[in-house]
């Protein structure tokens, strides 16, 4: 029933607006866009490229079009800049109506007694519900990204900012430990986590990517802050693994979206190379947190990662962390006899054991 020819045509029809009815120089035609720059659009927003006479398009195509071209003639979008614009526009909206049709297909798949008129109906009254909420966060996100811009003079493309990442340990061991159901269960959980964290702590995530968040902030307490508590959280959860968090701080590139730069390049590096529950910060960011007296900071021997020969990274973690006790003062001399730490702040602070382990964590690849 659910993959029927005529469902999919009742589908098709009800979300395109209309019948297809127009080829792709139909709609140059229609629109006033030039043919060569319609199909460089078309192919940025995602879809595959059109025979010249295959009649795929809608009204709504050509509305869409002549649109986007007003959009370029107003000087909002940049002309050099549309395509990339495009691009950006629908690899974002590609993956939300992928999960949303997921969702769908699960809807139709636990109700089987449903035909073909009752699932367009379902997705008639759904549609406009789903646009609405779409178009309301769209909107109290636009309102809170507008208001911080407001409040700045810098630069909104290229600003210093601290950037982190948190990942969960042993994540390529698990996949293959446990079945789909558990997995999506944890992958939920450190979602949520995620999500519920970077918003308290005014962050914002650039994207997830499978077992790791890759977030960004405007000020050192708010990374620091939003590091240490993931950390915490998923230790004390029954539901995740530990998880280990890298945080860098400087100059960016924001660029539809994502971020850019040897900063991004720098928070990777030292989570790859972080213990389970602790949290690695780079030499810039320690000496903003180093003032403030809620952290503790430890400096690390130098390491060598990919595109750093000698990284010499700072363990965080809360002041009230500090161990303490009648072989707190033995324990610290025999890490510095090692050569594993130096201090930062008072001499007598003792060496965590879980802290870095040059070389731990090697060989993973990251994306930045």
């Amino acid at each position: 029933m659910a993959g029927s020819p005529d469902l999919q045509q009742r589908l098709e029809k009800l979300l395109l607006g209309g019948p297809r009815k127009y080829t792709r120089l139909d709609v140059a035609a229609k629109a006033g866009v030039p043919e060569e720059r319609s199909r460089r659009l078309w192919r940025a927003l995602g879809f595959a490229a059109a025979d010249d006479d295959e009649v795929v398009f809608t009204d709504a195509d050509v509305q869409a079009m002549r649109t986007a071209d007003q959009l370029v003639a107003s000087g909002l979008v940049e002309r050099n800049l549309e395509v990339a614009v495009t691009r950006a526009l629908g690899q974002h909206l590609s993956r939300l109506a992928e999960w949303q049709v997921h969702m769908l297909w699960t809807l139709i798949t636990e109700n089987p007694d449903l035909d073909d008129r009752q699932v367009t109906r379902l997705v008639e009254r759904l549609l406009p519900e789903l646009e609405q909420v779409q178009n309301f966060v769209w909107r109290r996100h636009l309102a809170a990204y507008a208001g911080r811009a407001f409040a700045t003079d810098e630069d909104l493309e290229a600003r210093p900012q601290i950037v982190g990442f948190v990942d969960m340990v042993g994540y390529t061991k698990m996949t293959r430990q446990v079945d789909e159901d558990e997995l999506s269960h944890v992958l939920d959980a450190f979602e949520s986590l995620a999500a519920g964290v970077i918003a308290d702590h005014r962050g914002r995530i650039v994207k997830m990517i499978g077992d790791e968040v890759f977030f960004v902030t405007d000020s050192p307490e708010s990374g620091a802050e939003i590091a240490l508590a993931l950390t915490e959280r998923a230790s004390a959860s029954e539901d995740l693994p530990a998880v280990r968090a890298g945080l860098a701080s400087g100059r960016v590139l924001a660029r539809f979206g994502d971020v850019y730069g040897s900063v991004v390049n720098l928070a990777a590096r030292l989570t790859s190379v972080a213990r389970p529950g602790t949290v690695l910060v780079d030499r810039e960011l320690a000496a903003a947190l180093e003032p403030l007296p809620e952290y503790e900071l430890r400096t690390r021997r130098p390491v060598a990662v990919r595109g750093y020969s000698r990284l010499r990274p700072s363990a965080l973690r809360r002041a009230q962390d500090r161990p303490s006790g009648m072989f707190a003062a033995a324990q610290e001399r025999a890490a510095e006899a090692m050569g594993l730490v130096e201090t930062t702040r008072a001499a007598t602070e003792p060496d965590r054991p879980d802290d870095l382990t040059p070389g731990s964590g090697r060989g993973r690849r990251r994306r930045h």
